[in-house]
C-alpha cells in the first residue's frame, strides 16, 4: 500500500507521497507554431476543425483542402505525442492525441496543442488531460454561456499531477492496453445494434408492405419503390390518409425563456426513440406566442411528425402526451384519417425502407436537405384493411419491443464501459490504483 498525501487540488484529492503537482505550462508548452503565409497556395493540407473530434473517439475525421483556401484559423502545426484541448465550445469536450497518423497535419485555433516537455510522456500527459475531471475543470472555468471559451493561458494555468517517467510511461502503457480493450467490446456491442436496427427497420418494411400472413396472394403494386403487395392491398398518396393537409410549425423563431410552454423541433423529435423527448426541446415559449402557433396547428395525441429539413430529415415523432406545447418548421404533422388510417400503421410505414427512399428521392439540398409538406403529400402508402393494419401494428409493437429491449441492454452495457473506463483512467492517473 503506497503511502498517500493530500493533492490540494480539489478534483485530484489524494496521490501518491512521491507525486508532485504542476500547473500544465511547468510541464508542457502551448505550441502555436503555424505554416508561413508565403507556403505554396496550391500544396495540399489536412486540418483538423473542433467538429471532428470527439471526448470519446479523438480525430474522427480530418479534411484535405489547398493551403491558399484554408482558413487562418486552420494554420497550426500539431506533432506526434501533442495532445489538443478545444478551448471554444468547451462543452463539446473535443479532445486528442496526436500520434504519428496525424502528426504534422493542421488544427484550427480553436484548439490549445499542448507539447510536453522532454521528461514528460506525452501519452501519459493526454491521459491526464482528458480525465473526466479535468475537462470538467476546463468547462468551469470557461467564458460565455451559448459559445463558452477557455483563455488558453488560463487553461495551461490549470493544475494536473505527475509521477516519476518511468512510472509515467509504466501508466501510458497499462491505460493504452485497457482501454484498447474496453473500446474493443464497445465496438462489438454497438455494431450488434447497428445490425438489430437494420434487422428491425427490414421487419417493419415486410410487414407494411407485405403484411403478416406469409401465404396470401400477391400482386403488382406498380410502385417501384413498393413492388409487390397483398392482392387486397391498394396505394395512394399520403395525402389519402390523412384528415387534413400536411403542415408544420410557425417559420419565425421566437425568443426563447427559462420556464414556460415548451417549443418542440428536430432534435426532441430524433432523440426519443418515436416520441417526443422534452429533455431536448428548443426552449420555452409564452403564452402570447404559443396562441398565435396555436391559430396554423393545434398539437393532438397520436399527430405524427417528420422532421422535414436537416441532417435528420425523414425521422419520425409521434405525440403521446396531452401536454400543452408547440412545434416549429421543421416538422411536418401527419394527423391520419382514423376511418382510412390506423396512426400506429403509418407511425411504422413512414419508418419503412420503402417510405424512406421515396423521402430521400424528393428532398432537394440548399445549405442542408429539405422536403416541402406538397412532396410528402405526394409519396406512396400501402392501404390494407383497417382491421389489418391494426394487426399489422401490434404484430410490430410485439417484434420492436422485443429488438429495443436487446438494444437497450447493449446500450447500457456500453454505458456502464464508457463509465468504467473514465474511472479508470482518473484513478491511475491520479495513483489511487497502482499498476
Amino acid at each position: 500500500m503506497r503511502e498517500m498525501k493530500d493533492s490540494g487540488v480539489k478534483w485530484v484529492g489524494e496521490i501518491p507521497s512521491s507525486w508532485k503537482v504542476y500547473k500544465v505550462k511547468q510541464i508542457a508548452n502551448s505550441n502555436s507554431e503555424v505554416l508561413p503565409e508565403n507556403y505554396d497556395e496550391e500544396q495540399e493540407i489536412d486540418y483538423i476543425e473542433i467538429g471532428s473530434v470527439t471526448y470519446e473517439h479523438g480525430v474522427r475525421t480530418t479534411e484535405k483542402m489547398k493551403f491558399g483556401n484554408a482558413p487562418s484559423r486552420a494554420r497550426r502545426i500539431v506533432h506526434n505525442g501533442d495532445t489538443i484541448i478545444s478551448t471554444v465550445r468547451t462543452y463539446l469536450k473535443a479532445i486528442a492525441y496526436i500520434d504519428d497518423s496525424l502528426a504534422d497535419k493542421i488544427v484550427s485555433t480553436g484548439f490549445s496543442v499542448v507539447t510536453p516537455h522532454k521528461d514528460v510522456v506525452g501519452k501519459f500527459l493526454y491521459y491526464a488531460l482528458s480525465t473526466h475531471s479535468f475537462i470538467s475543470n476546463v468547462e468551469a472555468h470557461s467564458v460565455g454561456i451559448s459559445y463558452p471559451a477557455i483563455n488558453n493561458s488560463n487553461l495551461m494555468n490549470l493544475k494536473i499531477v505527475l509521477p516519476m517517467q518511468c512510472e509515467q510511461i509504466q501508466i501510458a502503457s497499462y491505460l493504452d492496453s485497457k482501454c484498447s480493450r474496453i473500446d474493443e467490446i464497445i465496438e462489438a456491442h454497438q455494431v450488434i445494434i447497428e445490425k438489430l436496427k437494420e434487422y428491425k427497420l427490414s421487419i417493419i418494411t415486410e410487414a407494411v408492405t407485405k403484411g403478416i400472413n406469409p401465404n396470401v396472394e400477391m400482386k403488382e403494386s406498380g410502385i417501384e419503390w413498393i413492388g409487390k403487395i397483398p392482392m387486397k392491398w391498394h396505394v395512394g398518396k399520403t395525402l389519402y390518409a390523412l384528415s387534413m393537409p400536411i403542415t408544420d410549425g410557425p417559420h419565425e423563431t421566437p425568443e426563447l425563456f427559462d420556464k414556460g410552454i415548451p417549443f418542440v423541433s428536430a432534435e426532441a423529435a430524433s432523440c426519443g426513440n418515436g416520441v417526443i423527448d422534452f429533455e431536448h426541446i428548443r426552449g420555452y415559449i409564452s403564452q402570447e406566442f404559443y396562441e398565435e402557433c396555436c391559430k396554423k396547428y393545434v398539437p393532438k395525441i397520436n399527430d405524427i411528425y417528420m422532421i422535414k429539413s436537416g441532417a435528420t430529415t425523414g425521422k419520425v415523432a409521434i405525440v403521446d402526451t396531452d401536454r400543452k406545447f408547440a412545434i416549429w418548421s421543421p416538422l411536418a404533422v401527419f394527423r391520419c384519417d382514423p376511418d382510412k388510417m390506423n396512426y400506429m400503421y403509418l407511425l411504422y410505414f413512414l419508418q419503412s425502407d420503402v417510405y424512406q427512399k421515396q423521402v430521400q428521392d424528393k428532398w432537394t439540398y440548399g445549405t442542408q436537405q429539405n422536403i416541402g409538406m406538397r412532396s410528402l403529400e405526394k409519396l406512396f402508402v400501402c392501404f390494407p384493411s383497417l382491421d389489418e393494419q391494426r394487426n399489422i401494428a401490434d404484430y410490430l409493437n410485439e417484434q420492436c419491443i422485443r429488438i429495443e429491449k436487446n438494444i437497450n441492454e447493449r446500450k447500457l452495457i456500453i454505458q456502464k464501459l464508457k463509465e468504467y473506463k473514465k474511472s479508470l483512467i482518473y484513478e491511475v492517473v491520479t495513483g489511487k490504483k497502482e499498476v
